[in-house]
């Protein structure tokens, strides 16, 4: 009640913010008839003067109300659009560091090249995250000749992009590209044996949009880098028979082997069923007679068993993935777009290949990876842009510490959104939005049909078809023709069935969306030009007609077939109607069948029901019920939520190793000679040997030196007289040994160096430094994963399974570093030089045969592979062109690495030769 009343005397927190936002637009405006008196050379001047000013101390927040103005004005020219009042206010949010939640349809893209400009003049660059490669491309392709006439380079990373490119983008003042493609090139540049090998620069910063899809619809699967690991392609083919022969318990306390748990999505195998699936493997020859599933030497077997068993009752076709070109793909459940090379892991994939009778792919082993959150946390300052964050604000602020701040419109909202339609089976509700689509189409009124999955959307065609109305299906299966069936979805009397709308970046214009019919028509080469012009003038002629039509038919209707378990999805929905002032409508149809109510809110709901709704076909709309929706959908989000930050609190541990180990790895990169970190490396690790076999303050009789001078040989071949340095002096100590060792281990090591060269034995330490990095650290990172794994069933000891991760992965991480440091120093001292006339070759250290990333797409092998690139070097070329650019390679097909000869034949390397960097 306070809370209330301080908001009607003070306002808002959102109203204050919007307030001082406003101050700041009068001055842009006031700004507004000087800035539009310039001429384009003297507004092209303005971008030198601000960076001039930067870097003699102006803060960008002092130029910010003249550089805003400078980028409308721009805008206006370049691009025929002038920033509204609203759209200002939402380039300040971003430039705060906030998240800015505006409608569909208000100019989110638009709005981005305010503080993007403004960032920019700093020379860090800035990111713009989109959330496919299409709207990258498109997003970068439309405001590049704004940045150009600002004098600001623009780059694009999309997938299967060659690193000299990658380098060039990153290098750009402002670089869009993918959430997927921005973590991975992290990770890759971590991976990397030369510093000029790296295409990220510093990570300053970034702009999402449709940043609740990224930074919290993905945050839940982390970014893995893996490697392939051991061959059991044939165990789940066999385990895969098992599920058919043990039986699924009706109730969670009823007869049977197993429970299937859709809330927690888990499958619980019972006491029953445990005998029962250890009788089974026996039969079938996988257990020893009398063994148990729960022995050590079984735990693997365990391991395939519960992934057959999710595969078979939780993940199902055209749901949660489709079959294409006999492969299993992921179908994203919140964007409904198929992830091309994103595979589940720990055997899940496998299970589910095994189980549609497809290819096997081997299993991975994770090389590198990171969480979305712990990624974008990177950034020194970030920001985002979204229809639908109100709902979310509580999770952006503690994971992120980013605020919402809510736009306004600029127009008003004329959209009716409907209370919900509730039926007591799926059939009758399928028959009232069949009834509903029919009397949109027969008033001219276009429809936008929302489903949660493939299966609905193909259910709700059939019944289209069979009433035999007209329409068009967008889900994964149809994702080439995405933007223009939703450019479309406009139309009168079309009727578009989507299975969800989020981040789709295309705006549904009342009437249909000309531009993209123009350009369809532009792109046709059967056509001339006279043609085409008059194709195109006859679109823009008719839409007139076309678009008052839809706006007395009530302007687009959107129909829901269920309700989303996040209500921020079903808001995107929604939004797709009443754009920028457009009429528009909506409605959602429930059953008792969706899975929503089914599981979060069916007793009291069902009993309701029973109450008000006894005929069949009757629909009920009552705001106890609706209530009792949202309350169904609140549980949901909270579940979704703790989801996602335990996965955040467990790698925030692995983070934390993460930065250490990055920050030594680029220490041995960026320097040129590791010598002194290699010889610290040596000295620790024969001293702390010593301290193993003749442990300071101890007595002499305590020590144990053969054994000392045995592992000294045998390790780090140091042959060292130690019993014989004892009998000639017997004071000596466990300090004197050390240092008599650290001596003789120096003697030894510069001896080598002066055979070989200082700069060819440098080469070698940093070389065997980061591949014992490397090989340690993904060791430790699958440890860490089974770790994980685990750690659970620590609570049945009345631990705390995170305070136990913690603990345990100290010790862990303790001993990683000790495995480092001995490593390399076995591999430093045991070194045997020959002399010749070609002493020491700089070699790379030998990584992993196959990589693929684990969240999407996966990029190119040369991306993540270290392989032998001299063939590629080799391969035929013009050499009597003297053109040697990246480009001009490319072009001639050929994908010369850095570190290969360069093709002029100078003997140098590329990357110092025609390769070097601008």
């Amino acid at each position: 009640m306070l809370t209330n009343l301080a908001k009607k005397v003070f306002g808002s927190r959102n109203d204050r913010l919007l307030k001082q936002y406003r101050k700041t637009v009068s001055k842009i405006n006031d700004l507004e008839p000087k800035i539009k008196a310039l001429s384009d050379d003297e507004l092209k001047a303005k971008t030198p003067e601000f960076k001039q000013r930067i870097a003699n101390g102006e803060s960008l927040d002092s130029i910010l109300p003249e550089a805003f103005a400078v980028c409308r004005e721009a805008s206006r020219r370049v691009l025929g659009m002038r920033h509204f009042d609203v759209q200002l206010i939402g380039g300040m949010v971003l430039h705060n560091g906030k998240i800015a939640e505006m409608r569909t349809g208000e100019g989110k893209t638009l709005v981005a090249t305010l503080p993007v400009y403004l960032n920019a003049l700093t020379g860090r660059g800035v990111h713009v995250v989109t959330v496919n490669d299409y709207l990258a491309s498109r997003d970068a392709g439309i405001m590049e000749p704004l940045y150009n006439f600002l004098g600001l380079t623009v780059g694009v990373i999309v997938s299967d992009m060659q690193p000299f490119f990658r380098q060039t983008a990153y290098n750009s003042d402002i670089t869009y590209g993918t959430n997927n493609e921005f973590g991975f090139d992290y990770l890759r540049d971590n991976m990397v044996t030369d510093q000029y090998d790296k295409v990220q620069r510093d990570l300053a910063f970034a702009v999402v949009d449709e940043v609740d899809s990224i930074l919290i619809d993905e945050a839940r699967t982390p970014l893995i880098i893996s490697g392939q690991a051991d061959d059991n392609v044939q165990l789940y083919q066999v385990i895969d028979q098992v599920p058919g022969k043990l039986h699924r318990q009706e109730t969670e306390e009823g007869e049977g082997d197993y429970w299937v748990d859709e809330k927690a999505h888990q499958v619980i195998l019972s006491e029953a069923g445990h005998e029962h699936a250890e009788q089974v493997l026996t039969d079938m020859g996988l257990l020893q007679e009398g063994d148990s599933l729960y022995s050590a030497g079984n735990i693997m077997l365990m391991h395939h068993l519960m992934a057959a068993l999710r595969a078979h009752t939780l993940f199902h076709k055209d749901q949660h993935y489709v079959i294409q070109d006999g492969e299993i793909v992921i179908v994203d459940e919140f964007t409904g777009r198929l992830m091309a090379g994103r595979r589940w892991s720990e055997g899940l994939h496998q299970a589910v290949e095994a189980k549609e009778g497809v290819e096997i792919k081997r299993e991975n082993q994770t090389l590198a990876s990171i969480t979305f959150q712990n990624y974008f946390r990177l950034y020194d300052k970030l920001s985002g842009m979204t229809g639908t964050a109100d709902t979310e604000a509580f999770e952006f602020q503690s994971i992120y510490g980013l605020e919402t701040v809510i736009i306004p419109t600029n127009r008003p909202m004329q959209r009716k959104d409907y209370n919900d339609q509730i039926f007591r089976t799926a059939e009758e509700k399928y028959e009232a939005v069949v009834n509903d689509i029919q009397a949109c189409f027969d008033k001219g009124q276009p429809v936008l049909v929302g489903t949660t999955s493939i299966e609905n959307s193909e259910l709700v065609s059939r019944l289209l078809t069979e009433a035999g109305l007209p329409h068009n299906v967008l889900n994964a299966k149809e994702h080439e023709r995405e933007a223009l069936i939703v450019a479309q979805a406009g139309k009168t009397s079309m009727i578009t069935v989507a299975t969800n709308m989020a981040g789709r970046g295309t705006d549904i214009v009342l009437g249909g969306n000309v531009k993209h019919l123009s350009d369809a028509i532009m792109a046709d080469e059967t056509l001339s030009d006279e043609e085409k012009q008059a194709r195109i003038s006859s679109l823009e002629n008719n839409w007139e007609t076309e678009h008052r039509r839809v706006l007395e038919a009530g302007g687009l209707h959107i129909i829901g077939t269920e309700r989303h378990e996040s209500r921020r999805i079903d808001n995107q929905l929604r939004g797709r109607a009443g754009r920028q002032g457009d009429p528009g409508s909506s409605r959602f149809y429930l059953s008792f069948e969706d899975p929503l109510l089914r599981l979060f809110a069916l007793d009291r709901a069902a009993a309701i029901l029973n109450r008000l709704a006894p005929e069949r076909g009757v629909a009920i709309e009552h705001s106890l019920l609706t209530r009792q929706i949202e309350g169904a959908q609140r549980k949901v989000e909270g579940r979704n939520f703790d989801m996602r930050k335990q996965v955040l609190e467990y790698d925030d541990v692995a983070n934390d190793q993460r930065k250490v180990i990055y920050h030594y790895r680029n220490e041995i990169l960026t320097n040129k000679d590791v010598g002194d970190l290699a010889q610290s490396i040596r000295d620790e690790v024969v001293a702390d040997l010593v301290n193993i076999y003749m442990p300071p303050d101890t007595m002499e009789e305590e020590w144990d030196i053969p054994s000392l001078e045995a592992q000294l040989a045998g390790e780090f071949r140091i042959q060292a007289d130690i019993q014989g340095w004892l009998k000639q002096d017997n004071t000596l100590d466990n300090q004197d040994v050390k240092e008599r060792l650290v001596q003789q281990v120096e003697k030894e090591y510069a001896a080598k160096v002066e055979l070989v060269g200082k700069q060819n034995m440098s080469g070698f330490e940093r070389n065997v430094l980061l591949q014992v990095i490397d090989s340690n650290w993904r060791e430790h990172l699958a440890a860490m994963d089974y770790l994980r794994q685990g750690i659970h069933l620590r609570s049945y000891a009345q631990k705390n399974p995170k305070q136990e991760y913690k603990r345990e992965a100290f010790i862990m991480f303790e001993n990683l570093w000790a495995g480092i440091k001995q490593s390399a120093a076995s591999l430093m001292t045991s070194v045997e030089v020959e002399q010749s006339d070609n002493i020491v070759a700089e070699s790379e250290p030998q990584e992993p045969a196959m990589m693929q990333t684990i969240h999407s797409g996966a990029p190119t092998m040369e991306d993540v592979l270290g392989e032998s690139r001299q063939e590629l070097a080799t391969e035929a070329f013009d050499p009597t062109g003297n053109d040697f650019s990246p480009e001009a390679l490319a072009a001639q097909g050929l994908n010369v690495h850095r570190n290969d000869p360069c093709p002029c034949g100078s003997g140098k390397k590329y990357k110092h030769c025609h390769g070097k960097l601008n």
